[in-house]
């Protein structure tokens, strides 16, 4: 299974949330919860970020693990954001390790990560494909679950959908077709965050001017949240996020 992290608050280095002893980068090679989905997640990492308030996000991905890119390392602790979405990345057999396969994907101001796997991929949610604008199934980021996951999402946004709305239609329609399908999804705009839980972990960070979601928490402070499984967190900085039942 993968891994992913947002925030959203007051500018920090990018190292202040993958860093640490149990932060993200030590995630990769030595996950506390994979649930049979591998064993590290070392196919590829992302990091987006929001350079300035009004801004579209700057993206870095490439398709070696996290602890080997010694660019990162530098770029995450000269790189401060108010907002950012880091994804780990554990491939499913099958699918293509190379880096337009890793999160985040984006379009506009949204970045989007997936944790998880489309059982019975892809005649399972061919129909729902089917539904895509033809020139958005020509140029997706890479032939993965992931991908098409982000362009459901990508579709409804651009109809007007709300980020929590798009992200729980979207699980609740592969769902259906793809049983025991893992769909852990996040999605942001730079304002909100927006994630599910769908048969993997996530946790909920929560401080007076900021809030992270992450699928692991980085250190033991009881201010730590568990979520509850097929469940829709919509959260922004400073507030108490919202979590509802899906389905």
């Amino acid at each position: 299974m993968c891994r992913h992290l947002g925030y959203l608050g007051p500018a920090v280095p990018v190292a202040g949330l993958v860093g640490g002893p149990r932060g993200l980068l030590t995630q990769t090679w030595a996950p506390a919860d994979m649930r049979g989905g591998g064993t590290v997640n070392a196919d590829g990492f992302g990091v987006g970020w929001y350079p300035a308030p009004g801004a579209d996000p700057v993206r870095y991905r490439r398709a070696v693990p996290m602890w080997a890119d010694a660019s990162f390392a530098s770029l995450a602790g000269a790189v401060t954001s108010t907002a950012v979405l880091v994804a780990a990345r554990s491939a499913t057999v099958g699918m293509p390790v190379v880096e337009t396969a890793c999160a985040p994907f984006a379009e506009g101001r949204w970045l989007f990560s997936h944790n998880g796997v489309v059982r019975g991929w892809p005649d399972s949610v061919a129909d729902l494909a089917s539904t895509l604008p033809t020139t958005d199934l020509m140029t997706l980021d890479a032939p993965t679950d992931s991908a098409v996951l982000w362009a459901l999402v990508r579709h409804r946004l651009r109809t007007g959908a709300a980020p929590g709305d798009a992200l729980a239609e979207v699980v609740l329609a592969v769902a259906d077709r793809a049983p025991d399908s893992r769909l852990n999804l996040m999605l942001t705009d730079g304002t909100t965050l927006a994630a599910t839980t769908w048969w993997h972990s996530l946790s909920v960070l929560a401080g007076p001017d900021s809030v992270v979601l992450a699928s692991e928490p980085w250190d033991d402070d009881p201010l730590w949240t568990p979520v509850d499984d097929r469940r829709l967190v919509v959260a922004t900085a400073g507030t108490t996020p919202s979590a509802t039942a899906l389905g």
